[in-house]
């Protein structure tokens, strides 16, 4: 997204970053937020069916993350997948197209909310079953040192995923064969309805590889700033050539689950606490007033912008054609 022509400056005083790095980070967490508001909206109105699992709280894990990446390095994640999309830039009118259905998405209508693939943004799906992402995004690492291209992947799990057989198997092959892998847990607390201190033993997850020797950081996952700074520090390291790390992002989820969760399972003071105490945009806001990068009018403006992106994305996907039924037929092997 084109930078905001208010904000002239490249950096201001106190500022820990130039005031483009700093709005664009503000700008693409805004996206997120309000596509996933517009995609709940959506939802609720019938025009997007299935599964949907919102991201909503979780903006400052992908975005930092993200940004400590660079072209030709890949991204893959589970089902709650579509700030992962966006993030890698990914077209809000195709993203939303494919959650509706219709032939103008990235799968042409066919995968939803939890499949659909980008190989020019090297963003490789979310996908459906628990864990099963990590050794897939362990295969893409693979094919980083095998073809010598310099890359790494970031591959994402959550908090329930962690303590899947499949995970630890590909913990072990990435640090034998030193892939250049980042392993990103998202840690939000609650694996569909089941309490982080209820599912495992110690809740404190970037250990997990240590029986492997792979290094791990706990990070504060509401803030994009601190999430950069670690995630820079970890893509380093697995680019050069030393490894696999693993990242445990300690996040939070304000929605339930998937759609149809009421989240009865957490107290509602606990949600209201976290959107006044730590919520990731409006925390980037505040700092971004503080240190004159920018000021009300200019985030008024991005609030715009991103907003009319949203209700594009939106008219976009409900105005696109359904896929044609010769569509039940493409895509697909048949061994005969």
């Amino acid at each position: 997204m084109a930078t905001t022509k208010k904000a002239a400056r490249s950096s201001a005083k106190g500022a820990p970053a130039p005031a483009e790095e700093l709005l664009s980070h503000y700008r693409h967490m805004l996206l997120i937020r309000r596509f996933e508001e517009k995609a709940g909206q959506m939802y609720g109105m019938g025009l997007i069916g299935g599964f949907c699992h919102l991201y909503i709280g979780q903006e400052a894990v992908v975005v930092g993350m993200q940004a400590a990446l660079k072209k030709g390095d890949t991204v893959i994640t589970s089902y709650r997948d579509h700030g992962h999309m966006l993030a890698c830039d990914m077209d809000p009118k195709g993203v939303m197209a494919e959650l509706t259905g219709r032939a103008g998405g990235y799968s042409k209508g066919k995968g939803g909310s939890m499949h659909m693939f980008s190989r020019e943004k090297g963003f490789f799906g979310g996908h459906g079953i628990v864990g099963a992402q990590v050794p897939l995004g362990t295969g893409l690492a693979f094919a980083h040192k095998y073809k010598e291209d310099g890359g790494v992947c970031a591959t994402y799990l959550g908090d329930g995923a962690v303590n899947q057989g499949q995970v630890y198997e590909a913990f072990n092959m990435a640090a034998l064969w030193k892939l250049p892998v980042v392993y990103v847990i998202e840690n939000n607390k609650y694996g569909m309805g089941t309490s982080v201190e209820r599912a495992s033993a110690r809740t404190d997850l970037y250990h997990r590889g240590q029986a492997y020797g792979i290094p791990g950081d706990q990070v504060d996952g509401m803030d994009v700033l601190e999430v950069k700074e670690a995630s820079e520090k970890a893509v380093n390291h697995a680019r050069s050539g030393k490894g696999p790390y693993i990242l445990e992002m300690l996040t939070y989820r304000y929605r339930g689950h998937s759609m149809s969760d009421p989240a009865k399972y957490r107290p509602k003071d606990e949600v209201a606490r976290m959107r006044e105490e730590h919520d990731p945009i409006d925390h980037l806001r505040g700092a971004l007033l503080d240190w004159n990068v920018a000021d009300e009018a200019v985030l008024k403006t991005i609030d715009k912008e991103v907003k009319d992106i949203v209700t594009a994305a939106a008219e976009f996907a409900q105005n696109s054609p359904e896929p044609d039924i010769s569509e039940l037929y493409t895509d697909i092997l048949i061994e005969a």
